[in-house]
């Protein structure tokens, strides 16, 4: 008995079908491996382009400064040159510093375009997210907590804090029992 059902699984069954509907079924298989190499292309496609915008960010990362570069190579050039004229020609401390302060100034408004704005800090109340805190003094004429110096200028890139500004900060006179 256990031979005749390996027989029987076996054996290849047929099905009587009417020939549309027969035609039918054949054309839904061709469309259906259709699909499935469509779907394969695609897939393959997702990949290499994947791969291509991976490429692409790879090398954006490794010269997305160069503009910034380029801008700073121009201000070192012009440090140089100052520094050059002041050791050969032993130009007077004013005429000097003039030009380190238009360096300066070029330097600045650079920084302005790509976004960097310096954080305002001497006067206003100590907020930690713009601030780090070095040194505390005693002052009984200002309120608590508020900035009397700035050590470090702390500076922002489109709204978001790059560096803190170090600061001194105000703190209540402690008083003194008997």
């Amino acid at each position: 008995m256990g031979e005749d059902k390996k027989n029987h699984l076996n054996e290849e069954k047929s099905v009587l079908l009417k020939e549309t509907e027969y035609l039918a079924l054949k054309e839904e298989a061709l469309k259906a491996q259709g699909l499935a190499d469509k779907v394969l292309r695609l897939q393959a496609d997702f990949e290499n382009t994947r791969k291509r915008l991976e490429r692409d960010k790879q090398e954006f990362v490794r010269f997305a400064n160069e503009g910034i570069i380029l801008e700073l190579l121009n201000i070192l050039d012009d440090l140089e040159r100052s520094v050059n004229l002041a050791e050969t020609q032993k130009q007077d401390l004013v005429v000097f510093l003039k030009g380190v302060e238009m360096i300066l100034a070029h330097l600045y408004e650079m920084l302005k375009e790509y976004g960097v704005k310096p954080i305002d800090a001497e006067g206003k109340l100590f907020d930690p997210h713009c601030h780090e805190a070095l040194m505390q003094v005693e002052n009984k004429e200002l309120p608590e907590n508020t900035i009397v110096e700035e050590l470090q200028k702390g500076y922002q890139l489109n709204d978001r804090v790059i560096r803190t500004a170090k600061v001194k900060v105000s703190k209540r006179q402690e008083e003194k029992n008997g």
